[in-house]
Parts: C-alpha cells; sequence; structure tokens
C-alpha cells in the first residue's frame, strides 16, 4: 500500500447547538510541517491538536482548520475598546498633520490585528470529545483520499519499472553487434594506419579484450534488474510510509543507467538507456509525492 503526500478531508460535527468544521488538507513536504487556523479559546489544546496530526497524518505540508459556530448566532467576540480608542486617536493625528481624508476609518480599525477577537472561553470537556471525534473522522476521509491517489500512483510506478525491465532485456542483442562492429572498426583502423603486414593479431587480441572489459555493461544490468525487483518489493510491503526509501532506490537506480550510457558505444544502447531514464524521472516523480 502507497500513500500519496496529495490528501484533503473535511467534515462538520453537529453539537448541541453549535456545528464543528474541521479541514484538513496537506502538499509535498520533505518534512513534517503543521499549519493550524483555530478559535481563540482553543489555543490551550494546541500542543495536543499537534501530537494528533503528527501522529496520524506522517510527512506532508499539513494545513489544519477548525472552526465552530453556534446556531443562534450567539458566537462570543470582544471587542479590544482600549485598542481601538488608541489606533483611533493616533490615526486621526496623522490624518490631520499629513493632510489625509479620514474615508471610512471604522472599518480600517476592525481589521487591524487584535481590536476583534473571539472572547475567551473555557473548553467543556464535552465540547473537547465532539471535537476529537470531528477530527477522528475527518483523519479517516483524509486517509481515504491519500489512499485512493496513492493507489493509482503505486500502478503507474509498477508500469514504469516493468518499462525499465523491458529495455534493460533489449540491451543483449546490441551489445553482441557493438563488440563485431567495435572490432571490425579497430582493426580497420589498424590495418590503414600501419599497413595489414604490420598488425600483431595477438596484440591486438588483448587490446581489445582490454578495451571490452572498460565497457563491459554487465555488473551494471544486473544491479539495474536487482534495483527494480527490490522497488517492487518494497512497494508491496504493507507499512505505508515508504516513500523515503523508495527515493533511495531510484537513486541507486539512476546510478547504474547513467554508468550504462557512459558505456553504451552504441546508438541503439544509448537509445534504450535514454528510454529507462524518462521512465525513472516519471517514477522519481511519483515518488516525490508520496509520504
Amino acid at each position: 500500500m502507497l500513500l500519496s503526500m496529495t490528501g484533503y478531508g473535511r467534515v462538520a460535527h453537529a453539537f448541541g447547538e453549535k456545528t464543528i468544521n474541521v479541514e484538513l488538507r496537506s502538499l509535498n513536504s520533505k518534512f513534517t510541517d503543521i499549519r493550524l487556523k483555530i478559535p481563540q479559546n482553543y489555543k490551550e489544546k494546541e500542543s495536543d491538536l499537534r501530537r494528533i496530526l503528527a501522529e496520524r497524518v506522517e510527512r506532508g505540508k499539513i494545513d489544519f482548520s477548525l472552526d465552530i459556530t453556534s446556531h443562534q448566532g450567539d458566537d462570543g467576540y470582544a471587542l479590544n475598546e482600549g485598542l481601538f480608542r488608541r489606533y483611533y486617536l493616533e490615526l486621526s493625528k496623522l490624518s490631520k498633520e499629513l493632510s489625509i481624508p479620514n474615508g471610512d476609518m471604522l472599518q480600517a480599525l476592525l481589521r487591524l490585528p487584535n481590536v476583534v477577537s473571539s472572547a475567551a472561553e473555557t473548553i467543556d470537556e464535552s465540547e473537547w470529545k465532539a471535537v476529537l471525534q470531528a477530527i477522528n473522522e475527518a483523519i479517516a476521509s483524509f486517509d481515504k483520499f491519500r489512499q485512493a491517489e496513492g493507489s493509482a500512483m503505486e500502478t503507474d510506478m509498477r508500469l514504469r519499472v516493468s518499462n525499465i525491465m523491458q529495455s534493460l532485456s533489449e540491451l543483449n542483442p546490441h551489445e553482441e553487434e557493438r563488440v563485431v562492429r567495435l572490432r571490425q572498426r579497430l582493426h580497420q583502423n589498424l590495418e590503414e594506419y600501419l599497413g595489414k603486414e604490420k598488425v600483431d593479431e595477438n596484440r591486438f587480441e588483448q587490446e581489445i579484450l582490454f578495451y571490452l572489459e572498460k565497457i563491459d555493461i554487465t555488473e551494471e544490468k544486473v544491479r539495474l534488474e536487482q534495483h527494480c525487483k527490490y522497488f517492487i518489493e518494497e512497494m508491496d510491503k504493507k507499512y505505508a510510509a515508504k516513500g523515503r526509501k523508495l527515493s533511495f532506490i531510484t537513486q541507486e537506480m539512476g546510478r547504474e543507467i547513467n554508468t550504462m550510457g557512459a558505456k553504451a558505444y552504441s546508438s541503439e544502447i544509448q537509445r534504450l538507456v535514454v528510454c529507462m531514464k524518462d521512465e525513472l524521472e516519471k517514477i522519481k516523480e511519483q515518488v516525490a509525492n508520496s509520504v
């Protein structure tokens, strides 16, 4: 099972004369980054909320919103009169000194920080339990979203790995052709440069073997095949947070593919290497979006 790092969950939970609205969304991030938007009187619960989200939501840039509204329209709000007066006096003074029209100063003052805030209220224990229930429901919805996206990502990555394995299997005939062409070209160059009668065939064969060892890609093919199988094995495992491990495996796959490209000396092998690189980049994009 693979989880997408992108997710969304929203729940509206009835509690007496109030409605508890919980919204949870996440985007890609290398680390767990939690941002909370909660009522003023829930600040005392911030550490509990962060702990719950860190334990349940895993990795990602997490935006959490909690809003509690009253059906009777009696949500508690307070006007900070002292701060309002100070803002008004200072702005009026500046307005006169700089000859700036007052305009709609009332609306401007009400939008300033801390002029209007939620009235401080103690949190009822039964309300907190209802909030926790709403959070659990939102996380469950959030997880379903992540699982659905993760399933689609997993299907795509399995196809990409299969394509890399297919390209890998197509290398063998081109390797054999490459050896024949390389031998013919080097022999022809020597004959043209030294003359056919001066070519030492025994020494030529030794040099050919040495050269072929340097451009041999057998080890790279074996290791790439092992990495591909390991990648599939990790995806088959039941734990969810496997994005980092899959990312490390793709790095190793990339090293082997790049080395094969450097040793190619064949347009056909190079073409297959480019195909494998293309598939690997698409896998990396999906891995970067997994938990």
